[in-house]
């Protein structure tokens, strides 16, 4: 899975306070603090790495290797291979992944659906409060 490479590098970030309208197409990793309007999509050549922060809001899709969510997505999120969701998550949409993590407090209003490869199920884990 995408945990036995290594991890792309973020090189970009779209900062808090920035409000941009329109697609927006990565390479490596994208690191997102304001809001965006419209898809946002890696290069399927590489692996890549798409974070959305607390301070977070998008409205359009998402598609990426590995996705981390803490803030809100209105819209659909397809993780080509991981999908991790932070206590704060918000997500209006249907959710496409292989592997899915999910904190306690984070919020799907959408359908989950899994995307086994050829030679793998889809995995799910629940993420324990560490309190």
């Amino acid at each position: 899975m995408f945990n036995k490479k290594k991890q792309p590098p973020i090189k970009s970030l779209i900062a808090h306070g920035s409000h941009i309208t329109g697609c927006v197409k990565f390479t490596d990793g994208l690191r997102i603090d304001g809001t965006l309007v419209g898809d946002i999509v890696a290069n399927e050549d590489q692996a890549s790495i798409l974070v959305v922060s607390e301070t977070a809001l998008i409205t359009g899709a998402l598609h990426a290797d590995h996705i981390v969510i803490s803030g809100r997505v209105n819209g659909p999120v397809h993780a080509k291979l991981m999908l991790e969701l932070q206590p704060k998550a918000r997500i209006e949409g249907d959710v496409f992944y292989r592997a899915l993590e999910m904190h306690q407090g984070a919020i799907i209003a959408g359908q989950l659906r899994p995307q086994a490869g050829a030679d793998a199920k889809p995995l799910l884990k629940l993420a324990a409060n560490s309190q």
